[in-house]
């Protein structure tokens, strides 16, 4: 298996690295790798793959790096260093370009365009039950991926990490994001972003509060349902609402079993 590429749309291209960080991603690493046929050089860094993820990277011609977990944000800082060109598009394995936007960022990166920006920001437009979410907070969802290395770095947040740049500029076209495999996943992945989110509020010297636990979840829900319109996304948008607000609740009642545990009565 090979990427498809075009050597007529490489020479007149500005150099690109396609950095994507891996961890059982066989079901979507393919489609992710394909959709950035124009790049020059493609790093695939992955933290203890135990399905096919890294045999389908290298059958794909990525340089493939296995390393220890370090978290979101540093493991995208890894992989931009191990990058060959100073430009770098970087993509979550369950992410593809669109093909407006392979379209769009190939305008871009041609010669007589050539990116005059520090970083580009993406829209990201995201499949789940059956449908495209474009309600509820989901889209636009902007998402800084396209960066010069050598004037934008990613922050070390271990969560919602993201490219740190002066002057970023947002391109059009959306990246496709297929953000959970079914309901039980998605459930699987708020407990886990929930710890994570809980970790960040002691890191900031919040304490727990009954008031917040009352109070936050609901909120969260009537911004994502009502607000940011998410019952216009049909079923789904009230099943993402109803998540959004168990996962606020999850990362409070984190929080309260932390310090229980840490300072028992």
């Amino acid at each position: 298996m090979t990427r498809i590429t075009s050597s007529s749309i490489l020479g007149r291209m500005t150099p690109l690295s396609l950095i994507v960080i891996t961890r059982n991603a066989e079901a979507h690493i393919s489609r992710c790798l394909q959709s950035v046929p124009f790049a020059t050089d493609v790093v695939v860094l992955d933290s203890g793959s135990s399905d096919r993820t890294v045999g389908i990277a290298k059958d794909m011609a990525a340089r493939v790096f296995q390393e220890q977990w370090r978290g979101f944000g540093p493991q995208k800082a890894r992989a931009t260093e191990l990058a060959k060109t100073d430009w770098v598009l970087s993509l979550d394995a369950d992410e593809a370009l669109s093909e407006k936007a392979q379209k769009e960022l190939q305008k871009l990166l041609s010669s007589d365009t050539a990116p005059v920006a520090d970083a580009y920001s993406f829209p990201r437009l995201s499949f789940h039950m059956g449908r495209w979410i474009r309600h509820g907070g989901w889209y636009p969802d902007r998402q800084i991926r396209l960066y010069d290395r050598r004037r934008a770095k990613w922050s070390a947040a271990a969560l919602h990490e993201k490219v740190e740049a002066v002057q970023i500029d947002p391109l059009h076209e959306p990246i496709l994001h297929w953000v959970f495999q079914d309901l039980s996943d998605q459930v699987q992945t708020n407990d886990r972003y929930s710890g994570l989110g809980s970790q960040l509020l002691r890191e900031k010297g919040k304490r727990f509060g009954l008031f917040h636990l009352l109070t936050k979840p609901w909120v969260k829900f009537v911004e994502t349902y009502f607000w940011k319109r998410g019952f216009l996304d049909g079923m789904p948008g009230f099943i993402i609402a109803v998540g959004a607000g168990y996962s606020v609740f999850l990362k409070w009642s984190k929080l309260w079993e932390f310090e229980r545990v840490k300072s028992p009565l």
